[in-house]
């Protein structure tokens, strides 16, 4: 695996100021989309899980609130249409604002703005010695796998990808990935799975 530029100083540098420099411009709206979702549904701002990070440790993952908490059950599967899902967080979830307190888990160190997309305790615990790879660098608030397809994707494709990006990984191909992650928000892409659910979006 090419892990000395995934968890070099030069990508813990870029995080650091991208994540900052951020958190600054996004404020208003992120402070604006709190509003919103209080407005819209009773509970807190922000929804929190554990995920595995870079070694296998866990760390608290942070997004806006999505669902009613009186209707969301233990259940990670969402689908469209999913009535847990309040209107203005399908807003949310349809452009990625929903991810935008992960920010704040880049600049503590727990995330990359790039990386293999954190997957749940449940699934690390099943991962194969391969698989497990993902597990030696900070996991991403966008990655390869999520500019290629995303949910449309199954889950050995994913990992396949993401251990693609791990093998090719350089400043350059962070800066093309978050380029054409733009343009995927933009046209909405890869949201749901080709069967209409999403298995681990919240």
């Amino acid at each position: 695996m090419k892990a000395d530029f995934t968890t070099g100083l030069t990508k813990r540098a870029f995080d650091v100021l991208a994540s900052s420099a951020l958190l600054a411009v996004l404020s208003p709206v992120m402070g604006a989309i709190a509003v919103g979702i209080r407005l819209s549904s009773t509970g807190p701002v922000l929804f929190r899980q554990e995920r595995p990070g870079m070694g296998g440790r866990t760390f608290v993952l942070l997004k806006f609130r999505t669902m009613h908490i009186a209707l969301d059950p233990v259940s990670l599967e969402t689908f469209r249409g999913d009535p847990r899902v309040f209107p203005f967080g399908l807003v949310l979830r349809e452009y990625h604002l929903d991810e935008l307190p992960q920010l704040i888990n880049v600049l503590r160190g727990d995330m990359s703005i790039v990386g293999p997309r954190p997957g749940l305790p449940s699934q690390a615990e099943r991962y194969s010695e391969r698989e497990r790879g993902r597990l030696q660098v900070r996991p991403g608030l966008t990655g390869l796998a999520q500019v290629s397809g995303n949910n449309e994707l199954d889950w050995e494709q994913r990992i396949e990808i993401d251990l693609e990006y791990m093998r090719t990984a350089s400043l350059k191909l962070d800066l093309r990935i978050l380029a054409r992650t733009l343009g995927t928000i933009a046209r909405r892409e890869g949201l749901y799975g080709l069967d209409g659910w999403v298995r681990d979006k919240r």
